[in-house]
This record gives C-alpha cells, sequence and structure tokens, in this order.
C-alpha cells in the first residue's frame, strides 16, 4: 500500500506515479464505463423497444426520453460530488471513500433498472445509474490532478482512455452475450463493482488535513461551481471544445443501433453495433496512449486537438454519405482513430488549466459537464433530425459540422501550447 504525507493532498505533484497504480485506476475508471455503456450501446435500447408500443411514442422517442432524463442527473452529479470529495477528509482520501460507494450504488442501480417495466421506471433506474456512477467518476478522474505530475498527465490520460474504451466494448459484450436484458444488467452490476477494488485496497489517496479544509458555507460552496470566463478564459475554451466534440459524438452514437436496422438494414443490428464497438476500439487503442505519451514529450496538446476533431468530422461525414455496412466499418475505424487521440490529449489539457488544487474535484466535474451535457443535448437534436428534417444523413452530416466547431475553439486556449 503506498503511504502519503497529509500536505500531499494540495500539493503540485512532482513524483512519478508508476505502473500498478495507473492500471488500477484505468480499471476502476473502465468498470464505471462498462456500468455506462452496456446500457447505453445495447440494454435501454432494447427495454425501448419492448415498452414503445405501450407507451404510444417510438422507439426513438423513448430512448431520448430515458438517455436525456438521465443525462440531467449526471450533469449536476459530476460537478457536486467532485465537490464534495474535496471536502472529504477521510484517512483513505479525498476520492476512494466516493469511488467505494459511487460503484456499489451504481450497481445496486443496475440490478433495479433491470426490473424496469415501462417508461418512467427506466427513467427513475437509469437516473439512478448515473447519480451514483457519477460520483465515482468524479473522483477518479480528480485522482490524476491529485497525484500524477503534469508532464506524465499525457500518458496517464492515454491509459485511461483505453480502459474507457475497453469498458466500452465490455459493457456491449457483456449486454449482448449475457442472454437477455435482466443477465445483461446483472453482469455489467458485477463488473462494475469489482473492477474498482484493485485501486481502492491497494493505493491511498492523500488525505486533506481538517484543518486544510474551508469552513461551510452554502452561498460559497454553490457560487464555487460559477467559473467566470472573463477570469478564467482557458477553462472556458476547453470546456467549449470538450463539450462540442462529445456532442458530435453522442449524436453519432445515439441511435446506432436503429440506424443498422432502418437505414442500412443489417440483417442483426445487436450483432452490427458489437463489431462496430470492436473496430472503433480497435482503432481508438492504437492510437489512445501513444498520443498521450507523445504530447508528454513534446510538451504540446492542441495540435493532438485539432487533428483529432477532423478525422472525427471526417468519420461522421461518411456515415451520412455512405450509409452501407462497409461505409460504418470505415467510419467507426476512423473515428476510433480521432477519439483516441482526443481522449488522452484533452484529458491532459483540461487538468492543466484547473485554477486551483484545492477544488481540483469539483472543477474537473464541472468540466465533464461537458461529456455529460451532450447526452442532454443530443436527443434534443437527433430526434427531431431523423423523424422530421431529413433522417441520418442529415444527422451525421450536422454532427461532423458540430465536431469540426469544437476542434476550432481549442486555438483559442492561450495558456496551453
Amino acid at each position: 500500500m503506498t503511504t502519503t504525507r497529509p500536505t500531499d493532498a494540495l500539493a503540485e505533484p512532482v513524483a512519478r506515479v508508476g505502473g500498478g497504480w495507473t492500471s488500477a485506476l484505468a480499471l476502476a475508471n473502465g468498470a464505471i464505463w462498462v456500468g455506462w455503456y452496456g446500457p447505453l450501446q445495447i440494454l435501454l435500447a432494447s427495454q425501448a423497444e419492448d415498452f414503445a408500443p405501450g407507451a404510444g411514442m417510438s422507439k426513438e422517442t423513448m430512448l431520448a426520453w430515458v438517455t436525456g432524463a438521465g443525462a440531467v442527473v449526471s450533469l449536476l452529479a459530476t460537478p457536486l460530488f467532485g465537490a464534495l470529495s474535496d471536502r472529504t477528509t477521510s484517512r483513505r482520501g479525498r476520492r476512494t471513500p466516493w469511488i467505494v460507494a459511487g460503484s456499489a450504488g451504481g450497481a445496486v442501480s443496475l440490478l433495479l433498472l433491470a426490473g424496469a417495466g415501462g417508461l418512467w421506471t427506466m427513467v427513475a433506474g437509469w437516473c439512478l445509474v448515473q447519480l451514483t456512477l457519477n460520483a465515482s467518476w468524479a473522483a477518479v478522474t480528480a485522482a490524476v490532478p491529485d497525484q500524477v505530475p503534469r508532464l506524465q498527465r499525457g500518458s496517464v490520460g492515454g491509459w485511461l482512455g483505453a480502459a474507457q474504451i475497453l469498458g466500452v466494448v465490455g459493457g456491449t459484450g457483456l449486454a449482448t452475450l449475457g442472454g437477455g436484458v435482466g443477465a445483461g444488467y446483472a453482469a455489467c452490476a458485477v463488473f462494475t463493482l469489482v473492477g474498482v477494488l484493485p485501486y481502492v485496497l491497494a493505493h491511498r489517496d492523500p488525505p486533506l488535513p481538517a484543518v486544510a479544509r474551508p469552513p461551510w458555507s452554502w452561498r460559497e460552496f454553490l457560487a464555487g461551481f460559477w467559473l467566470s470566463p472573463r477570469r478564467h478564459p482557458d477553462f472556458a475554451w476547453a470546456w467549449l471544445t470538450r463539450f462540442l466534440i462529445n456532442l458530435s459524438n453522442s449524436i453519432g452514437l445515439l441511435y446506432l443501433l436503429f440506424y443498422l436496422r432502418d437505414r442500412v438494414g443489417y440483417p442483426d443490428p445487436e450483432e452490427g453495433v458489437l463489431i462496430l464497438t470492436v473496430v472503433n476500439a480497435s482503432t481508438l487503442l492504437a492510437t489512445v496512449v501513444v498520443s498521450g505519451v507523445w504530447s508528454d514529450r513534446v510538451g504540446r496538446r492542441k495540435p493532438f486537438v485539432y487533428w483529432s476533431g477532423m478525422v472525427m468530422a471526417g468519420a461522421t461525414g461518411v456515415i451520412a454519405l455512405w450509409p452501407t455496412w462497409p461505409g460504418t466499418i470505415v467510419a467507426s475505424a476512423l473515428l476510433g482513430l480521432g477519439f483516441g487521440v482526443f481522449t488522452s490529449v484533452d484529458f491532459a489539457l483540461m487538468t492543466d488549466v484547473l485554477p486551483k488544487a484545492l477544488d481540483r474535484g469539483k472543477d474537473l466535474g464541472v468540466i465533464n459537464v461537458a461529456n455529460s451535457l451532450p447526452q442532454v443535448a443530443a436527443p434534443v437534436l437527433a430526434a427531431p433530425i431523423v423523424t422530421h428534417l431529413g433522417g441520418y444523413r442529415v444527422l451525421y452530416l450536422v454532427a461532423a459540422v458540430i465536431g469540426l466547431a469544437g476542434a476550432a475553439f481549442v486555438g483559442r486556449i492561450r495558456g496551453v501550447e
């Protein structure tokens, strides 16, 4: 077990972390993504297809309601739990208690979601999953600026990104091969809980001394969630970049199961989603760690984000203009290449623009809203486009334009190379 001094909690880290620490934190991160993407890729869509006729709505609309409501909860939960972990003075550190509680709550919530019988129980179950797993994820991501020096964050971010996509693949695989909706949820729940144990049991976060915690004030606590773009412009531009590129990605993934069934005509769309996920993961894994290490060595972040956004926009353009199974395979490969670079380097860029050490968890939570808010915005944009404004071709062209805009805005960040 690692040991730390109490003052380490707010110090800028200088000692490089080892492979054991990185792999354990990456596994915890991947386990959380299993809990999210088993439902998002397969299980929620399957439940929506079953329940939509009885609710008098289309499966696309029902899925949009469920994922949108969960994303609203995620939007609020990530900065909230990040801020609470900043103030935690447990002997186990600021982050570990929230990793444990959030993962355990997420596992229970997934089991409850498996028993949903209609729209409102699906909404309640998915919102509970988002609430609990975001508590765990906020703590996992905050552990990086707590303990990793700046010029190692690209490589650590790469490994976290690799674990993230493996979590997407693992969640999709468990949901597909579990033998039914209930079994799929149970498999994801078990993995989500077990996957955080190596980090929790073997590594200790730097504890925050009680004297270093600011006095409690509701007004100051709530006001802390607003970070003025005028006072912190780099933080604001970094947030907008992440939001737009994630929005483009969310639009592309939201209706993938329905796109394969209704536009491409693939005979087994659930199997098709799994194949595309594996292709995407393979190309992502080819770039996510390498690009993170490369950006650490050259000390530059923005060029990597530029090119990743352009490649991802090209991928969604391929889906729009070549609506065939081969075209979808090519697009999945390109999307993986671009998102692999973006995942590791953008994470390092985010940690480089955090305003102060005392609020790392809260500030990263605010930045991670740029991951959650696209899940709210994507259904709002996608559902009317698919049903009334031109269908899937227009949807994916809109996603390409949004991704290009996100890549362009990274140039406004002045404090990072």
